[in-house]
Protein backbone atom coordinates (compact mmCIF):
# COMPACT_ATOMS: atom_id res chain seq x y z
CA UNK A 1 0.00 0.00 0.00
CA UNK A 2 1.17 3.51 -0.72
CA UNK A 3 2.17 5.63 2.25
CA UNK A 4 -0.71 7.76 3.57
CA UNK A 5 1.02 10.98 2.56
CA UNK A 6 1.21 9.83 -1.05
CA UNK A 7 -2.54 9.23 -1.04
CA UNK A 8 -3.22 12.68 0.41
CA UNK A 9 -0.78 14.25 -2.04
CA UNK A 10 -2.63 12.69 -4.96
CA UNK A 11 -5.88 14.18 -3.71
CA UNK A 12 -4.33 17.60 -3.13
CA UNK A 13 -2.85 17.70 -6.62
CA UNK A 14 -6.32 17.18 -8.06
CA UNK A 15 -8.20 19.55 -5.78
CA UNK A 16 -5.71 22.34 -5.06
CA UNK A 17 -5.97 24.24 -8.40
CA UNK A 18 -9.71 24.63 -7.91
CA UNK A 19 -9.17 26.17 -4.48
CA UNK A 20 -8.47 29.51 -6.16
CA UNK A 21 -12.11 29.66 -7.20
CA UNK A 22 -14.68 31.14 -4.83
CA UNK A 23 -15.30 28.56 -2.12
CA UNK A 24 -18.57 27.65 -0.45
CA UNK A 25 -19.93 25.17 2.05
CA UNK A 26 -21.49 21.94 0.79
CA UNK A 27 -25.24 21.64 1.18
CA UNK A 28 -27.73 19.12 -0.23
CA UNK A 29 -30.05 19.86 -3.12
CA UNK A 30 -33.46 21.41 -2.50
CA UNK A 31 -35.82 19.08 -0.65
CA UNK A 32 -33.14 17.39 1.46
CA UNK A 33 -32.29 18.70 4.90
CA UNK A 34 -29.00 18.30 6.72
CA UNK A 35 -29.21 17.13 10.33
CA UNK A 36 -26.42 17.88 12.81
CA UNK A 37 -25.07 14.70 14.41
CA UNK A 38 -24.25 16.23 17.77
CA UNK A 39 -26.48 18.55 19.85
CA UNK A 40 -23.39 20.55 20.85
CA UNK A 41 -19.76 20.37 19.82
CA UNK A 42 -18.63 17.04 18.44
CA UNK A 43 -16.53 14.97 20.89
CA UNK A 44 -12.75 15.21 20.70
CA UNK A 45 -13.01 18.07 18.24
CA UNK A 46 -9.67 18.79 16.57
CA UNK A 47 -8.52 22.06 14.97
CA UNK A 48 -8.57 22.27 11.17
CA UNK A 49 -6.60 24.57 8.82
CA UNK A 50 -9.57 26.80 7.94
CA UNK A 51 -13.34 27.04 7.40
CA UNK A 52 -15.31 24.28 5.73
CA UNK A 53 -14.76 24.60 2.00
CA UNK A 54 -16.23 23.09 -1.16
CA UNK A 55 -14.11 23.04 -4.30
CA UNK A 56 -14.35 21.54 -7.76
CA UNK A 57 -11.61 19.20 -8.89
CA UNK A 58 -9.41 20.08 -11.84
CA UNK A 59 -9.32 16.39 -12.81
CA UNK A 60 -12.35 14.34 -13.74
CA UNK A 61 -13.95 10.92 -13.56
CA UNK A 62 -15.80 9.66 -16.64
CA UNK A 63 -15.37 13.09 -18.25
CA UNK A 64 -16.79 15.10 -15.36
CA UNK A 65 -15.19 16.89 -12.39
CA UNK A 66 -16.09 16.03 -8.82
CA UNK A 67 -16.70 18.13 -5.74
CA UNK A 68 -14.56 17.95 -2.59
CA UNK A 69 -15.39 19.28 0.87
CA UNK A 70 -12.78 19.69 3.59
CA UNK A 71 -12.29 21.16 7.06
CA UNK A 72 -15.49 19.59 8.42
CA UNK A 73 -15.94 20.30 12.13
CA UNK A 74 -19.75 20.14 12.25
CA UNK A 75 -20.58 16.68 10.90
CA UNK A 76 -24.03 16.17 9.42
CA UNK A 77 -26.21 13.51 7.86
CA UNK A 78 -28.64 14.11 5.02
CA UNK A 79 -31.58 11.74 4.55
CA UNK A 80 -32.72 10.91 1.01
CA UNK A 81 -36.11 9.18 0.88
CA UNK A 82 -36.55 6.23 -1.51
CA UNK A 83 -38.20 6.76 -4.88
CA UNK A 84 -41.22 4.60 -5.61
CA UNK A 85 -41.59 1.50 -3.47
CA UNK A 86 -39.94 1.74 -0.04
CA UNK A 87 -38.17 -1.54 0.75
CA UNK A 88 -37.61 -0.53 4.38
CA UNK A 89 -33.84 -0.79 3.91
CA UNK A 90 -31.46 2.08 4.62
CA UNK A 91 -27.79 2.61 3.78
CA UNK A 92 -25.41 5.11 5.37
CA UNK A 93 -22.88 6.43 2.82
CA UNK A 94 -19.25 7.21 3.71
CA UNK A 95 -17.56 9.21 0.89
CA UNK A 96 -13.81 8.75 0.44
CA UNK A 97 -10.96 11.22 0.32
CA UNK A 98 -8.06 9.92 2.38
CA UNK A 99 -9.55 11.37 5.60
CA UNK A 100 -8.47 14.77 4.22
CA UNK A 101 -11.39 15.63 1.91
CA UNK A 102 -14.79 14.11 1.11
CA UNK A 103 -15.86 13.38 -2.49
CA UNK A 104 -19.43 14.46 -1.78
CA UNK A 105 -20.94 13.92 -5.23
CA UNK A 106 -18.80 11.18 -6.82
CA UNK A 107 -19.00 8.98 -3.71
CA UNK A 108 -21.99 10.60 -2.03
CA UNK A 109 -25.01 12.12 -3.75
CA UNK A 110 -24.54 9.95 -6.85
CA UNK A 111 -24.63 6.88 -4.60
CA UNK A 112 -27.85 8.12 -3.02
CA UNK A 113 -29.44 8.49 -6.45
CA UNK A 114 -28.75 4.82 -7.15
CA UNK A 115 -29.93 3.61 -3.75
CA UNK A 116 -33.14 5.65 -3.63
CA UNK A 117 -33.98 4.43 -7.14
CA UNK A 118 -33.80 0.90 -5.70
CA UNK A 119 -36.26 1.77 -2.92
CA UNK A 120 -33.59 2.28 -0.26
CA UNK A 121 -33.39 5.22 2.14
CA UNK A 122 -29.97 6.82 1.76
CA UNK A 123 -28.23 8.65 4.60
CA UNK A 124 -25.22 10.65 3.39
CA UNK A 125 -22.67 11.27 6.15
CA UNK A 126 -20.45 14.33 6.06
CA UNK A 127 -17.94 13.18 8.67
CA UNK A 128 -15.08 15.14 10.17
CA UNK A 129 -12.03 15.78 7.99
CA UNK A 130 -9.13 16.28 8.15
CA UNK A 131 -8.98 13.39 10.57
CA UNK A 132 -6.05 11.73 12.33
CA UNK A 133 -3.73 10.66 9.47
CA UNK A 134 -2.36 7.19 9.01
CA UNK A 135 1.35 7.11 9.80
CA UNK A 136 2.49 4.50 7.32
CA UNK A 137 6.25 4.08 7.35
CA UNK A 138 8.20 3.45 4.17
CA UNK A 139 8.60 -0.15 5.35
CA UNK A 140 4.88 -0.41 6.17
CA UNK A 141 5.48 -2.30 9.40
CA UNK A 142 2.55 -4.61 10.21
CA UNK A 143 1.24 -2.66 13.22
CA UNK A 144 2.08 0.88 12.21
CA UNK A 145 -1.53 2.06 12.07
CA UNK A 146 -3.62 4.79 13.68
CA UNK A 147 -7.40 5.00 13.98
CA UNK A 148 -9.23 8.13 12.72
CA UNK A 149 -11.35 8.30 15.89
CA UNK A 150 -13.47 11.40 14.98
CA UNK A 151 -14.69 9.79 11.75
CA UNK A 152 -15.58 6.55 13.54
CA UNK A 153 -17.38 8.48 16.30
CA UNK A 154 -19.45 10.18 13.60
CA UNK A 155 -20.18 6.84 11.93
CA UNK A 156 -21.34 5.23 15.19
CA UNK A 157 -23.52 8.22 16.04
CA UNK A 158 -25.13 8.23 12.58
CA UNK A 159 -26.17 4.58 12.68
CA UNK A 160 -27.59 5.03 16.18
CA UNK A 161 -29.56 8.08 15.04
CA UNK A 162 -30.94 6.22 12.02
CA UNK A 163 -32.12 3.40 14.28
CA UNK A 164 -33.63 5.87 16.73
CA UNK A 165 -35.60 7.48 13.87
CA UNK A 166 -36.40 4.24 12.05
CA UNK A 167 -40.15 4.41 12.63
CA UNK A 168 -40.38 8.09 11.68
CA UNK A 169 -38.34 7.57 8.52
CA UNK A 170 -40.13 4.30 7.57
CA UNK A 171 -36.99 2.20 7.97
CA UNK A 172 -36.68 -1.39 9.16
CA UNK A 173 -34.21 -1.11 12.09
CA UNK A 174 -32.85 -4.56 11.14
CA UNK A 175 -32.00 -3.50 7.56
CA UNK A 176 -29.57 -0.66 8.10
CA UNK A 177 -26.35 -1.01 6.14
CA UNK A 178 -23.28 1.00 5.22
CA UNK A 179 -21.35 1.67 2.04
CA UNK A 180 -18.01 3.42 1.70
CA UNK A 181 -15.38 4.23 -0.89
CA UNK A 182 -11.58 4.25 -0.46
CA UNK A 183 -11.02 5.76 3.02
CA UNK A 184 -14.79 5.49 3.43
CA UNK A 185 -14.41 1.79 2.66
CA UNK A 186 -12.04 1.53 5.59
CA UNK A 187 -14.63 3.31 7.73
CA UNK A 188 -17.07 0.58 6.65
CA UNK A 189 -14.66 -2.05 8.00
CA UNK A 190 -14.16 -0.10 11.21
CA UNK A 191 -17.85 0.30 12.00
CA UNK A 192 -18.37 -3.36 11.04
CA UNK A 193 -15.85 -4.48 13.66
CA UNK A 194 -15.85 -1.72 16.30
CA UNK A 195 -19.58 -1.07 16.65
CA UNK A 196 -19.56 -2.01 20.34
CA UNK A 197 -16.57 0.16 21.28
CA UNK A 198 -17.68 3.19 23.31
CA UNK A 199 -15.72 6.03 21.74
CA UNK A 200 -17.74 8.90 23.22
CA UNK A 201 -19.98 9.60 26.20
CA UNK A 202 -23.72 9.15 25.40
CA UNK A 203 -25.42 12.46 24.63
CA UNK A 204 -29.07 11.40 24.37
CA UNK A 205 -31.45 8.42 24.11
CA UNK A 206 -30.28 7.63 20.55
CA UNK A 207 -26.94 6.47 21.96
CA UNK A 208 -28.68 3.51 23.58
CA UNK A 209 -29.20 2.08 20.08
CA UNK A 210 -26.81 -0.38 18.46
CA UNK A 211 -24.19 0.99 16.06
CA UNK A 212 -23.78 -2.36 14.29
CA UNK A 213 -24.60 -2.29 10.56
CA UNK A 214 -26.78 -5.17 9.33
CA UNK A 215 -24.80 -5.35 6.08
CA UNK A 216 -21.79 -3.60 4.57
CA UNK A 217 -20.35 -2.66 1.17
CA UNK A 218 -16.69 -1.63 0.84
CA UNK A 219 -15.78 -0.27 -2.59
CA UNK A 220 -12.03 -0.04 -3.41
CA UNK A 221 -11.30 0.21 0.35
CA UNK A 222 -7.99 1.47 1.71
CA UNK A 223 -5.94 1.22 4.91
CA UNK A 224 -6.95 -2.40 5.55
CA UNK A 225 -3.58 -4.09 4.97
CA UNK A 226 0.11 -3.29 4.82
CA UNK A 227 2.76 -4.38 2.32
CA UNK A 228 3.30 -7.58 4.31
CA UNK A 229 -0.32 -8.52 3.66
CA UNK A 230 -1.19 -8.14 7.35
CA UNK A 231 -4.70 -7.06 8.34
CA UNK A 232 -4.96 -3.71 10.08
CA UNK A 233 -5.43 -4.63 13.78
CA UNK A 234 -7.97 -1.81 14.09
CA UNK A 235 -10.47 -3.90 12.12
CA UNK A 236 -10.79 -7.00 14.35
CA UNK A 237 -13.03 -9.17 12.19
CA UNK A 238 -15.20 -11.64 14.11
CA UNK A 239 -18.31 -13.76 13.60
CA UNK A 240 -20.33 -10.64 14.58
CA UNK A 241 -19.06 -8.69 11.56
CA UNK A 242 -22.01 -8.16 9.17
CA UNK A 243 -22.28 -9.71 5.67
CA UNK A 244 -19.98 -7.78 3.37
CA UNK A 245 -19.75 -6.97 -0.35
CA UNK A 246 -16.40 -5.88 -1.86
CA UNK A 247 -15.32 -4.42 -5.21
CA UNK A 248 -11.70 -3.89 -6.24
CA UNK A 249 -9.60 -3.37 -9.38
CA UNK A 250 -6.26 -5.16 -9.76
CA UNK A 251 -4.71 -2.03 -11.23
CA UNK A 252 -5.68 0.19 -8.28
CA UNK A 253 -2.35 1.95 -7.76
CA UNK A 254 -3.55 4.10 -4.85
CA UNK A 255 -4.60 1.53 -2.26
CA UNK A 256 -3.72 -1.71 -4.03
CA UNK A 257 -5.58 -4.96 -4.55
CA UNK A 258 -4.29 -6.44 -1.30
CA UNK A 259 -6.69 -4.25 0.67
CA UNK A 260 -9.84 -6.09 -0.39
CA UNK A 261 -8.11 -9.48 -0.61
CA UNK A 262 -6.78 -9.39 2.95
CA UNK A 263 -10.09 -8.19 4.35
CA UNK A 264 -12.05 -10.78 2.37
CA UNK A 265 -9.77 -13.53 3.67
CA UNK A 266 -10.31 -12.37 7.26
CA UNK A 267 -14.08 -12.34 6.72
CA UNK A 268 -14.19 -15.88 5.34
CA UNK A 269 -11.92 -17.19 8.11
CA UNK A 270 -14.36 -15.74 10.66
CA UNK A 271 -17.32 -17.34 8.91
CA UNK A 272 -18.78 -14.02 7.78
CA UNK A 273 -20.81 -14.19 4.54
CA UNK A 274 -18.77 -12.22 2.00
CA UNK A 275 -18.87 -11.58 -1.74
CA UNK A 276 -15.97 -10.01 -3.61
CA UNK A 277 -15.72 -8.87 -7.23
CA UNK A 278 -12.19 -8.38 -8.54
CA UNK A 279 -11.62 -6.78 -11.95
CA UNK A 280 -8.47 -6.51 -14.03
CA UNK A 281 -9.01 -2.82 -14.81
CA UNK A 282 -10.73 0.09 -13.15
CA UNK A 283 -8.11 1.96 -11.17
CA UNK A 284 -9.26 3.92 -8.15
CA UNK A 285 -12.07 6.37 -7.31
CA UNK A 286 -14.41 5.50 -10.19
CA UNK A 287 -17.55 5.77 -8.06
CA UNK A 288 -20.71 4.86 -9.93
CA UNK A 289 -19.93 6.78 -13.12
CA UNK A 290 -20.36 4.57 -16.15
CA UNK A 291 -17.53 3.98 -18.60
CA UNK A 292 -16.67 1.16 -21.01
CA UNK A 293 -14.83 -0.65 -18.21
CA UNK A 294 -16.80 -3.67 -16.89
CA UNK A 295 -16.08 -2.65 -13.28
CA UNK A 296 -18.45 0.31 -13.55
CA UNK A 297 -21.38 -2.11 -13.67
CA UNK A 298 -20.78 -3.12 -10.06
CA UNK A 299 -23.96 -1.40 -8.71
CA UNK A 300 -26.12 -4.02 -10.45
CA UNK A 301 -24.13 -6.75 -8.68
CA UNK A 302 -24.52 -4.97 -5.35
CA UNK A 303 -28.27 -4.73 -5.88
CA UNK A 304 -28.45 -8.47 -6.57
CA UNK A 305 -26.34 -9.14 -3.49
CA UNK A 306 -28.71 -7.12 -1.32
CA UNK A 307 -31.55 -9.29 -2.65
CA UNK A 308 -29.52 -12.41 -1.92
CA UNK A 309 -29.08 -11.53 1.76
CA UNK A 310 -32.74 -10.57 2.10
CA UNK A 311 -32.37 -6.79 2.30
CA UNK A 312 -34.26 -6.20 -0.96
CA UNK A 313 -36.29 -9.42 -0.92
CA UNK A 314 -38.98 -9.32 -3.58
CA UNK A 315 -37.81 -5.98 -4.98
CA UNK A 316 -36.55 -5.80 -8.56
CA UNK A 317 -35.61 -2.17 -9.18
CA UNK A 318 -32.05 -0.95 -9.61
Amino acid sequence: MKSWWVIVLCLCVVVAPAAQAKSKVWSPTVGHKQVLLWPGKAPDLKPVPGPETLTQSSGNVAGRPWMAVTNVTRPTMTVYAPKGKNTGAAVVVFPGGGFEVLAMDLEGTEVCHWLTSAGVTCVLLKYRVPSIPYRWSCNCRPHNFEVPVPALQDAQRTIRLVRAHASKWHIDPHKIGVIGFSAGGFLVAEISTQFDDRLYAPVDAADRESARPDFAMAIYPGHLADDAWKLNPNVPVSHATPPTFLVQAENDHVDGVRQALVYYTALTKAGVPAEMHLYAHGGHAFGLRRTKAPITRWPALATKWMRTIGVLAGHHAG
